[in-house]
């Protein structure tokens, strides 16, 4: 199957700014890439040291996007599945139709890892693979926007005045609008700006907005040319759980400022972390019959029901492990699930936690109530559909 049918040929000259590359510029971006001096370090771990010199010579040959992706992009995100996390399932995908372009609004866990996995069970799936946002704090000129371009991500811009920001949201609509209409592409993009920290996946209105933007003034009929499918990822194990709780422990006060290099840092994280199970599930589309209702309400109600539309479908298709049940009856002090793990499974759940968190004993209660919120609000939320 040729991934990159769809390569983005036809563009022109008005999205350079955020596009994915095309296949004429792979080669030079490959040429960057293995002349970075931490590419072999990347090149050992996905290969484990065999063959290292020869996979280079043929990732440095590489002359489209396809090439790179089934050559290089799969390999890699196999063998993290295989280094760090026990089982990688997926279901759903019988929702879907070959050749058709959808509106991935999935929850987000982890900065690469949620859309990179979504392109492995697309593939196995006989599906093409999407494009994919990606924030412009990461697109930076560099290895990593290189790979990022190679492997069709697009530039989210995130920053920036009233005026500015209006005018970079009505680009990217249009643009995620015409990958999805003219060319028949899907595209994944988070439901918020940055993963969900606390484990509470809410839908961003200001996403939705952003989404309308380019399409008429009745919201349900916008919506409906989109073809969203609301997409759940659920890890065992939190990635870069102890950034995401320091990070909510620190903003109570006052704005979180990151460190330089901080997003970097947490994307290896991301990578090398044990992550245990993990799933996709793929939820029903959003349909147009429960969509032409939004055209009845106000704009603000509108993009409210929209928003819990996807919730509702994100909160059902999350797949809830041991490890959720637990940090619920820890957090709530309740035995309501003590029938879904064992007292060695709450053992072991309670020591990773105090693990995780030990470096910050003077402030170690709140951080474990935050720890515990990120595994137990999945459950809150499926709970909230009884």
């Amino acid at each position: 199957m040729d991934i990159n049918a769809k390569t983005p040929k036809d563009l022109t000259p008005e999205w350079d700014d955020i596009r994915p590359f095309r296949d004429d510029e792979i080669p030079a971006a490959m040429q960057r890439i293995v002349s970075h001096k931490d590419f072999p370090k990347v090149m050992e771990f996905i290969y484990d040291g065999q063959n290292v010199r020869e996979r280079i010579r043929e990732f440095a040959a590489y002359k489209t996007v396809s090439q790179f992706q089934i050559g290089f992009m799969f390999d890699a995100i196999n063998a993290i599945v295989r280094k760090t996390a026990d089982s990688f399932t997926y279901d759903g995908f019988e929702n879907l139709e070959k050749g058709k372009g959808y509106l991935f609004v999935s929850n987000h866990r982890d900065i690469l890892l949620d859309a990179a996995l979504l392109q492995i069970a697309l593939y196995n799936s006989g599906l093409d693979c999407s494009e994919i946002t990606f924030g412009n704090n990461l697109m930076q000129p560099g290895i990593v926007s290189d790979f990022g371009k190679a492997n069709r991500m697009f530039k989210v811009v995130r920053s920036g005045s009233a005026r500015d920001f209006y005018r970079t949201s009505l680009h990217l609509s249009s643009y995620i609008r015409y990958v999805l209409k003219e060319r028949g592409t899907s595209v994944w993009i988070a439901q918020r700006n940055g993963r969900t920290k606390d484990g509470d996946d809410k839908t961003s209105q200001t996403v939705l907005k952003m989404f309308s933007l380019s399409g008429g003034k009745e919201i349900g009929s916008s919506f409906s040319e989109l073809n969203i499918v609301p997409m759940a990822v659920s890890y065992e194990w939190e990635t870069c759980i102890a950034q995401k709780v320091r990070e909510l422990y620190l903003s109570e006060d006052h704005p979180y400022i990151k460190e330089e290099g901080e997003d970097f840092r947490s994307i290896m994280e991301g990578i090398l972390s044990p992550k245990g199970k993990i799933h996709i599930h793929i939820c029903k589309p959003l349909d147009s019959e429960e969509l032409k209702l939004a055209d009845e309400m106000d704009r603000n109600e509108a993009l409210s029901y929209v928003a819990s539309l996807i919730d509702s479908r994100i909160y059902s298709g999350y797949k809830l492990f041991t490890n959720n049940f637990i940090a619920f009856d820890m957090l709530y002090n309740t035995f309501k699930f003590t029938d879904r793990y064992t007292k060695e499974e709450y053992k072991h759940f309670a020591d990773v936690m105090h693990a995780t968190l030990s470096r910050w004993k003077d402030s170690l209660l709140p951080l474990m109530n935050l720890y515990l919120k990120v595994y137990s609000n999945p459950v809150v939320n499926k709970l909230s559909l009884e």
